[in-house]
């Protein structure tokens, strides 16, 4: 990781408009962080898809169809919160099933095996950590139907090409039958939006900062988080949440594992990720672009958040 991890923030940081990848976020620290984001009363999209989860596991189920035991293959599994009201209904009502969670984090994945088998005895637990599409060539070999889940709005990190090209990549490591439940944040009043990005509490800036100082941590540089602020921006024509980190100074970071200086000039921006919020309509063209048939949809009471079932 460290070699990739280290290309990419010397090609990010010394582009004409500097960005670093929002797959970095997510170390085991940047991962605790992003529990306390989803417990923030104004993040909406957790509790949205919680909901969904919660209520409509046997409508999701029956939509399925699926007649034997079949493989939940979770991509970016996390803490598995949101997913273990869906297992539990699964359990309790003797549906035959594999449940394989994918994340890159060691301590989520191990945190979520535990836990899983503490609530909910006799689940089958298959962690995976590492590369999707490594995980997926080898699940294509199973005799069972695959159910993938893509949750939590992953999708909209992405820009639409990425998406599609991502989509398209699950779509040929899976089976002809499998299906894809995947999350997506809807379009809606823009100050919702604005409320669940640009927090008061200073936790996604605490978020995005971490970022830095992973790099400190893992490339040996020296950042100083103090001359560095966040901050995030809605559209909401193209549905884009935009966020930032911002330099306050101008000033030199050198990276030494890269032995490399970076020049930050007064107020200068790090791009660091992208929120993308979609219509129904473009959910549906995504799909049927990235060659799924589009089979159902599971909304939320408010209409905030959509888990969009497709078929291969």
């Amino acid at each position: 990781m460290t070699d990739k991890f280290a290309q990419d923030v010397l090609k990010g940081l010394t582009a004409k408009n500097k960005h670093l990848s929002s797959k970095y976020f997510y170390d085991d620290n940047g991962s605790r962080i992003f529990q306390e984001i989803m417990n923030m009363p104004e993040y909406y999209l957790t509790d949205a898809e919680f909901e969904i989860l919660s209520m409509q596991s046997k409508q999701i189920v029956e939509a399925l169809q699926f007649s034997q035991p079949f493989n939940i293959i979770e991509l970016g599994a996390g803490d598995g919160l949101k997913t273990f009201k869906f297992l539990e209904y699964l359990v309790n009502n003797n549906i035959h099933f594999y449940y394989v969670p994918i994340d890159i984090s060691q301590e989520a994945v191990d945190l979520l095996t535990s836990r899983l088998k503490e609530r909910l005895p006799g689940i089958n637990v298959r962690p995976q950590i590492g590369d999707y599409f490594e995980i997926l060539k080898a699940n294509k070999k199973s005799d069972y139907p695959s159910l993938l889940l893509f949750l939590g709005s992953n999708i909209g990190n992405y820009k639409e090409d990425k998406a599609e090209e991502l989509l398209r990549l699950f779509n040929a490591n899976m089976k002809v039958g499998d299906k894809l439940l995947v999350g997506f944040d809807l379009k809606k009043n823009p100050i919702t939006i604005h409320n669940a990005y640009y927090d008061k509490h200073g936790i996604t800036k605490r978020f995005n900062l971490n970022l830095l100082l992973r790099i400190n941590r893992e490339l040996d540089a020296d950042f100083k988080i103090d001359d560095f602020d966040f901050y995030c921006h809605y559209n909401p024509i193209t549905g884009n949440v935009k966020s930032y980190i911002v330099s306050l100074k101008k000033q030199i970071v050198e990276i030494k594992a890269i032995d490399k200086t970076i020049d930050f000039d007064y107020n200068e921006l790090i791009w660091t990720e992208l929120s993308k919020k979609y219509s129904l309509d473009e959910i549906r063209n995504l799909a049927l672009s990235s060659k799924f048939k589009p089979s159902s949809i599971f909304l939320d009471c408010k209409h905030y958040f959509v888990d969009s079932l497709w078929e291969k």
